[in-house]
């Protein structure tokens, strides 16, 4: 038993011994590095075997033991010798290289080669291409031909889709409202003009609305109750000598005024309620549904090959005016918006057919930015149209060749308008096309364009 004791005592104490080694050797990995480490290992081990020698008992009166236990101490003390020098570091351009192992020495015997240097493999060289560094003109042609060209078999199926409703909805008018002398419908928007056409997925239906120019007249826009010369009133005149009822226009009369609001509301009543769409999206292979939370007069269209949003816009032709009934929010329900839409296609179509330019190249790039840009799409259509026409007055070269130029032109012009906050129109100069956006929206689009005037890329990633 007391032996058992010591020698589970001499295991206790060994143990604790080799939890404090090897303690220390993973902490000198840390601080000395994998090949510090090996040298302090090889150290305490020699340190750890004369430590053991030195407590055990010696087999007394036999020289043999005595001589092999001196042998093993001076062989021990020679190898903390050897380990007391930190081998030279070798350099490595790579860390992921291997150390160098020693060279063996040669076996008795053995001859020694000399060594032939042979000469490292040769690198197969690799011949640099030219880094593809695209001009801002090869950019933007690359950009109008990748991202703004509508698919042929959509282009051509939304026109023949939209026309098919427009001769049934005015079919449909003729039998329903024979007093009403509506004239006869046709399409318009940049789908068919050529101007900003993103996707064939818009198509504007106009209704005209046929008055008597003896009955009715124009009041200019300055002269209504908001003050906007863009916006416009037609009148009901002498009533004294043509009571009302005289026009057939007259049951949409409010004050003495043509309501916009009260013939959109009489034709989204017979759009929702009075119209069979499902027959005849059924005739024409597609389906129709009216857009019931929209203040235009919305119809949605889907087919297998497209969908298509085609929106109905009254619209009256007095005195070389082109007005719509599209009111402002509000209050206010007898107002007509001057539209300047085909005078700004057949201004730009003529400036370009006059000098070949690339104004409509031009437009189509801006307007494809903009209406799929969350900061700018407010700034598609026909503030971009008025932006172009003005500089037409000033640059003259519009040559494809210097489409680049132009583009970054009319990025700094469109910055100096959105400073001002003023956009005056082309055909109207008392009429600001940014009156009805708010500071807010004026500021972003400026910052946003006024980055793209330095790096006109931005605005040429996808969405």
């Amino acid at each position: 038993m007391a032996e058992f004791t010591r020698q589970r005592g001499k295991r206790q104490e060994d143990g604790g011994l080799g939890s404090v080694l090897d303690l220390l050797l993973a902490n000198a990995r840390l601080v000395l590095g994998v090949s510090g480490a090996a040298v302090l290992a090889v150290a305490t081990l020699a340190v750890k075997r004369l430590i053991d020698r030195a407590t055990s008992p010696r087999d007394e009166g036999d020289p043999k033991a005595e001589q092999k236990t001196l042998e093993e101490s001076w062989q021990d003390l020679a190898l903390i010798k050897a380990t007391s020098k930190p081998p030279k570091k070798q350099r490595r351009e790579d860390l992921s290289e291997p150390l160098l192992s020693p060279a063996r020495p040669p076996a008795p015997g053995e001859a020694c080669k000399p060594k032939v240097c042979s000469a490292p493999p040769e690198t197969p060289r690799v011949e640099s291409s030219p880094l593809c560094c695209l001009t801002l003109q090869e950019k933007l042609l690359s950009h109008y031909s990748s991202q703004l060209a509508v698919p042929e078999v959509q282009a051509s199926l939304a026109p023949q889709l939209a026309r098919s409703i427009c001769a049934q909805l005015q079919n449909f008018l003729r039998s329903k409202c024979p007093e009403l002398p509506f004239g006869s419908l046709f399409l318009s928007g940049p789908l068919l003009d050529g101007l900003g056409a993103l996707a064939a997925d818009h198509v504007n239906l106009m209704l005209p609305v046929v008055l008597d120019a003896a009955l009715w007249n124009l009041i200019p826009g300055e002269d209504t109750v908001v003050r906007n010369p863009q916006y416009w009133m037609i009148k009901r005149t002498d009533l004294e000598y043509f009571p009302r009822g005289r026009s057939p226009w007259d049951r949409f009369i409010v004050g003495r005024y043509l309501s916009s609001n009260a013939l959109n509301e009489t034709l989204r009543k017979m759009l929702v309620a009075s119209i069979n769409w499902p027959a005849i999206g059924s005739l024409l292979g597609c389906v129709i549904h009216p857009v019931m939370a929209s203040q235009e007069l919305k119809l949605e269209v889907k087919h297998d090959q497209v969908e298509l949003s085609i929106t109905l816009f009254p619209v009256v032709e007095m005195e070389d005016k082109v007005l719509l009934a599209a009111p402002p929010e509000g209050l206010v329900e007898n107002l007509w918006l001057e539209s300047f839409y085909r005078a700004e296609v057949s201004k730009v179509k003529e400036l370009d057919a006059g000098d070949s330019g690339a104004r409509q190249h031009c437009l189509r790039i801006l307007n494809g930015i903009c209406k799929s840009h969350p900061a700018l799409h407010k700034l598609s259509g026909s503030p971009l149209t008025h932006v172009v026409l003005h500089l037409s007055a000033t640059s003259s070269d519009w040559a494809e060749e210097s489409l680049a130029d132009r583009f970054q032109q009319v990025l700094e012009e469109l910055v100096s308008y959105l400073e001002e906050g003023v956009l005056p129109s082309y055909f109207n100069h008392k009429i600001n096309l940014f009156c009805e956006l708010l500071e807010e929206e004026i500021d972003e689009m400026g910052f946003m364009v006024y980055r793209a005037i330095s790096e006109p890329e931005l605005l040429l990633k996808e969405k």
